[in-house]
């Protein structure tokens, strides 16, 4: 019996052991009733419906931005551009916001979670009318998240912790740091007082820069981007403290006149005025944004240049495109498909684009007022489809070398080799070697 009695007992604590397992398996796969890791959207809000973001802190502190013409500004705590990519970050996270778990289905004390007085209560007015309301309030025990909920509704939620980083920003985070705010696809004058003269400089109808004053000239587009650039790039640093600012208003007030830039767009004019101390530290003040900024060396140096750092060297503007004809006082070369012509002779491809490297070379060491001397070269260069075509005559007189285009009174005084370069390849030029006889 006792053997039967035992074989009977060990069953049994088999399965209450098997019971009891299969118990706690249970309770470990469901997470408490109070806590739940189904993510929840909190809200769903496209870009174009954000009309305004109101952000109340714990500090009473209010940060007002509201949207006008497609642009973010700040209202509160007081009128200023605001940094279009960071408000943009807030706006992706407040439009698709989503919990990590509910805590809380129907919470009916917020204070253990912040939440009775939040960190951040974010009003979002919309562009049908609604409002959205969203609390943000203590960060987790383990910090991994905070605590949130929505107006209106009892339950409370964990959010990633870099949720409440990215809404929780500064007037200095939000604001616009750019010294200059014009838009550079928008942009139609650029002025500079530096060395000499004022500059201005327009587009012409191929959208590429000119020089109007002093005088219209051809003006490096490339030069004209690198000046529009690094004034596009002037920021500040809305951190600085107060006794910097004063000194830099001192430098400021006493320090050397380099440059001033006045930028034109279809909102209007921007100036930037740079003057530089004794140290040869760079300061800045615009008509954009209050105060004066230490500015980089290289902001400096890109407005501290003449007229003729703008112009444009080059004799010829065809660039990188092959010209479709090139005509020299004496023949004119032709291009048909993938071949030169000059006449019904072929020519010489390697020797036809020699000549056409060293006009596309050939540039201005400085603008003499006047030439004289004899021609020695004059070639027609025409591209663009037809549409360019350029006139160029080049004159010796001595061992100086001097060209004029055309139809302009600009003088370029050209260095001797590479004139000579461009002689040599002119007179190399020659007739396609004949092709070989067919094999019968």
């Amino acid at each position: 019996m006792r053997p039967k009695g035992l074989l009977i007992a060990v069953g049994l604590l088999a399965v209450l052991g098997g019971l009891i397992w299969w118990s706690n398996k249970k309770q470990a796969a469901s997470p408490p009733k109070s806590a739940t890791d189904t993510t929840t959207k909190l809200l769903t809000i496209s870009d174009d419906q954000f009309q305004e973001i109101r952000i109340k802190k714990l500090t009473g502190e209010v940060e007002d931005l509201k949207r006008e013409n497609g642009k973010w500004r700040l209202v509160e705590p007081k009128p200023l551009a605001a940094d279009q990519d960071t408000v943009g970050s807030i706006v992706s996270t407040l439009g698709a916001l989503t919990a990590d778990k509910t805590i809380e289905p129907n919470a009916t004390d917020l204070a253990p979670y912040g939440l009775n007085i939040p960190t951040l209560d974010i009003t979002i007015s919309k562009k049908d009318g609604k409002t959205a309301e969203a609390l943000i309030g203590d960060s987790t025990p383990t910090n991994s998240g905070a605590y949130a909920k929505l107006a209106g509704d009892p339950r409370v939620f964990t959010v990633a912790s870099y949720v409440k980083t990215s809404l929780d920003k500064s007037v200095n985070d939000l604001r616009d740091k750019r010294l200059l705010t014009f838009d550079s696809d928008k942009l139609t004058r650029v002025q500079l007082t530096a060395k000499g003269p004022t500059i201005e400089f327009g587009k012409n109808g191929q959208n590429e820069w000119q020089v109007l004053k002093p005088r219209p000239l051809r003006a490096d587009s490339s030069q004209v981007e690198a000046l529009v650039s690094k004034l596009r790039d002037a920021r500040m640093d809305p951190a600085v403290s107060d006794e910097d600012a004063k000194k830099a208003a001192a430098a400021f007030a006493s320090g050397t006149k380099v440059a001033v830039a006045v930028l034109s767009d279809n909102a209007g004019d921007q100036t930037l005025d740079l003057r530089k101390d004794k140290d040869k530290n760079y300061y800045a003040k615009s008509s954009v944004v209050e105060g004066v900024f230490k500015v980089p060396a290289d902001i400096g140096d890109a407005c501290d240049k003449g007229l003729d750092d703008f112009r444009n060297k080059k004799l010829f503007d065809f660039g990188f495109s092959d010209p479709a004809k090139v005509e020299l006082k004496a023949v004119a070369y032709t291009k048909s498909g993938d071949k030169w012509m000059a006449g019904a002779k072929t020519m010489d491809n390697s020797s036809v684009q020699n000549l056409v490297d060293k006009l596309r070379d050939v540039a201005a060491t400085k603008f003499p007022d006047k030439a004289a001397g004899d021609v020695v070269f004059e070639a027609t260069v025409t591209s663009n489809s037809g549409k360019r075509v350029e006139k160029v005559t080049i004159r010796k007189q001595g061992t100086e070398y001097f060209a004029q285009r055309e139809g302009e009174p600009s003088i370029y005084e050209l260095d001797g080799k590479a004139v000579d370069d461009l002689l040599k390849a002119a007179s190399d030029v020659k007739e396609a070697a004949p092709e070989p006889p067919k094999k019968k």
